[in-house]
């Protein structure tokens, strides 16, 4: 199984000053890569694949000696990167959505660089990378499984973490014959089928006025002033205040689960469509459903469970006593079946209905 592991980096200012000269040497690839790719097609109706891509490097490395400075499978990775930008983008367009071509990346708009296979060493509490040397690593868990590729990512803070991606053989649990139907919803998190409840934490709620107030300082700041600068930072230090708290609960609140069931069931939501009624597209965006659903998902893999998504059409609507209609709208909390007589509330009663549909697809 793949599995990815983030650590912090402590790198010194001369350390900090060649990795950020390496993301705009690479930044400078990127750009030039896609140029290339996108004048040929222009110009002589021409598809440049990514081995020829690559080829030109070390034309430019003659033309630009600093290219040198960065480990050569990283300039690699760079041109990987550009055509697994077009593959994606020529598979929608084939799927018949209307993505947007691949863009070029601005100053300060390339966060990260990987090592693909060689270039780095792990050694105790020190992270060897090639051409920028041995950084302090922070190890707060050890590295299980094989390394196959290794990314150093720059968060919009300034803080530097090494990304590792490993391949393993994932030691499952005893299985567990117990099964639960989950139903995510605003006013609470999530309702189990057992008629337990997940309060909702409303992480961007919390801090909404904060961030207010840091985006207005931000607003009236000069352009290109310090002032500007260091509220720029404060603005990305709440956003990333929020989004560390929602992953943290997404982990802990998913490992309880998958410590407590062995088949677990979700509605497989379209988020993308909940989220164009605007009156709700804040609250939704803010409880991540989706984040919360494939890390469960990674969990139970490892664990030997199961994860069932289900078609979500009338999971709510329906009594899960008689399987009647009944009709409610979104302030309708409380499930009153006139058919069979069934009161409870409406989100334990979606649960129960995720939970039968996710037994009778397993047949």
């Amino acid at each position: 199984m793949p599995k990815a592991y983030r650590y912090r980096l402590y790198p010194t200012k001369s350390q900090v000053s060649q990795m950020e000269q390496t993301l705009e040497l690479c930044r400078w690839v990127y750009n030039e890569t896609l140029a290339m790719r996108k004048s040929a097609w222009e110009q002589e109706q021409r598809s440049i694949s990514y081995y020829e891509s690559k080829r030109q490097i070390p034309l430019w490395k003659k033309e630009h000696p600093e290219l040198s400075g960065v480990y050569s499978q990283v300039l690699q990775d760079v041109s990987m990167r550009v055509d697994l930008a077009f593959k994606a983008f020529f598979r929608r367009v084939k799927a018949g959505e209307n993505p947007g071509y691949p863009r070029f990346k601005g100053r300060g708009r390339y966060d990260s660089f990987t090592y693909p296979q060689y270039g780095f060493k792990l050694d105790g509490d020190r992270l060897h990378l090639s051409k920028i040397g041995d950084v302090k690593v922070v190890l707060h868990r050890p590295v299980e499984g094989t390394i196959k590729t290794l990314t150093i990512r720059r968060s919009s803070t300034g803080k530097w973490y090494a990304c590792f991606s490993v391949e393993y053989d994932p030691s499952p649990l005893p299985q567990k014959e117990t099964t639960v139907g989950i139903d995510v919803g605003l006013e609470s998190f999530a309702t189990l089928s057992n008629g337990e409840k997940i309060e909702n934490p409303r992480f961007f709620r919390t801090d909404e006025k904060a961030l207010a107030k840091a985006q207005r300082k931000l607003s009236k700041a000069e352009k290109g002033t310090p002032e500007r600068k260091k509220a720029r930072k404060i603005v990305a230090h709440i956003h990333e205040r929020i989004a560390n708290r929602r992953l943290n609960f997404a982990h802990q609140t998913s490992r309880k689960v998958v410590d407590r069931f062995g088949t677990i069931v979700f509605e497989d939501l379209k988020i993308t469509t909940m989220q164009k009624n605007h009156h709700l597209a804040k609250s939704i965006a803010d409880v991540a459903w989706n984040l919360f659903i494939s890390i469960t998902e990674g969990k139970a893999e490892e664990a030997g469970s199961h994860v069932i998504r289900v078609n979500p059409r009338n999971t709510s609507q329906m009594c899960s006593r008689c399987g009647m209609i009944v009709a409610k709208t979104l302030s309708d909390r409380i499930h009153s079946c006139p058919h069979c007589g069934l009161v409870m509330d409406r989100d334990q009663n979606a649960a129960i209905n995720i939970m039968r549909l996710g037994l009778q697809s397993q047949g």
